[in-house]
């Protein structure tokens, strides 16, 4: 595993444990299809939660937000939409985004999370 790989699953476990501790509850972590990858799907607040998460040092450039493109957010509703097809459900769909900021990187104790609810 390189070390993006490895920096990508420390910032998703962050991402989880922020939702768990929220009253989230953990259905799938990175569901893959051909057309991408969803990194959280959990449920919460009548709401199924497909959540892109998003790992950076800081906000220099940009707000981590910033980079769920048009053709990222197309990318993740058509997972979306496969997931739904083959999983019931009564709960309404919802796309987040969490921004986590660790400056350390996987040293950082405790690293700034930004939950953003149905950000598209």
């Amino acid at each position: 595993m390189g070390k993006t790989q490895q920096l990508g699953g420390w910032g998703e476990a962050q991402a989880l444990k922020f939702l768990e501790e929220r009253g989230y509850k953990k259905l799938t972590v990175g569901y893959r299809t051909r057309f991408g990858e969803i990194d959280l799907i959990v449920t919460g607040g009548g709401y199924v939660v497909f959540a892109e998460v998003k790992l950076r040092k800081n906000r220099e450039f940009a707000d981590a937000r910033e980079f769920v493109s048009a053709a990222k957010q197309k990318r993740l509703r058509m997972t979306a939409q496969i997931w739904l097809g083959s999983h019931e459900t009564e709960l309404q769909p919802r796309f987040d985004v969490i921004e986590v900021y660790a400056p350390d990187g996987v040293k950082t104790a405790q690293p700034e999370i930004i939950h953003i609810e149905n950000a598209f």
